[in-house]
């Protein structure tokens, strides 16, 4: 499992320009809609600063634009969204909101938040954004988690799994001596061994993990 960061490039303010320039709005207009004067917004753009993760987050979120594009120029500048994806649309990774019983055989369209493209990304994976720090140091709150499902999992692999309630969480698969326990990487939460129906539902296979300026 690896931890990937998006860290942008030399060329994020002429594609910061590029989504300025796609909506019609002059940098004053722009900034504001940001909440930046217009005198950094120009300094992004001529390359001279590099925006913060907050101001990357704002501007993917208000303007529909596809962070990783904004970051790297790969892929498109517009996120991918609104219903299931076809099979021929290679790349796309469906961000799952909620995992409703019955995956991954049953995926209901409400389930899937947007549809994200990340480089190198395993086959048939799912992502899902991590909350809480049962996993740290390995991952963090805010994380996103790539699993697949239904793949066996390794002694020492994180695992995605329903707790008493319901709920998906995630910890670490350990098997000694026959016994199968799941633990928090974060040693202020305790271990606990499967109950009857506990369902192991994804491996987990990469992390990403959003850098601050």
């Amino acid at each position: 499992m690896a931890i990937h960061k998006l860290q942008p490039d030399n060329n994020i303010g002429s594609r910061i320009k590029q989504v300025r320039q796609s909506v019609g709005l002059t940098q004053q207009k722009f900034a504001d809609s940001l909440g930046i004067v217009q005198g950094f917004l120009s300094s992004i753009e001529r390359g001279k600063k590099i925006p913060s993760e907050t101001l990357i987050i704002a501007l993917c979120h208000y303007f529909n634009a596809d962070q990783e594009w904004i970051c790297t120029g790969r892929g498109e500048m517009r996120r991918i969204g609104g219903g299931l994806r076809s099979r021929g649309e290679s790349g796309s990774i469906p961000l799952l909101q909620k995992i409703s019983e019955g995956f991954p055989e049953t995926i209901l369209a409400e389930d899937v938040a947007e549809y994200i493209r990340l480089p190198k990304a395993p086959e048939g994976c799912y992502g899902l954004i991590c909350y809480g720090n049962f996993m740290a140091p390995t991952i963090l709150d805010g994380d996103l988690v790539l699993f697949v499902p239904d793949m066996e999992p390794q002694n020492g692999d994180v695992v995605m799994l329903n707790n008493l309630w319901g709920d998906i969480i995630m910890r670490r698969y350990r098997v000694s001596a026959g016994e199968t326990v799941f633990t928090p990487d974060n040693t202020s939460y305790a271990p606990f061994k499967p109950e009857p129906n506990t369902r192991v539902v994804g491996t987990v296979v990469d992390v990403w993990r959003k850098v601050i300026f």
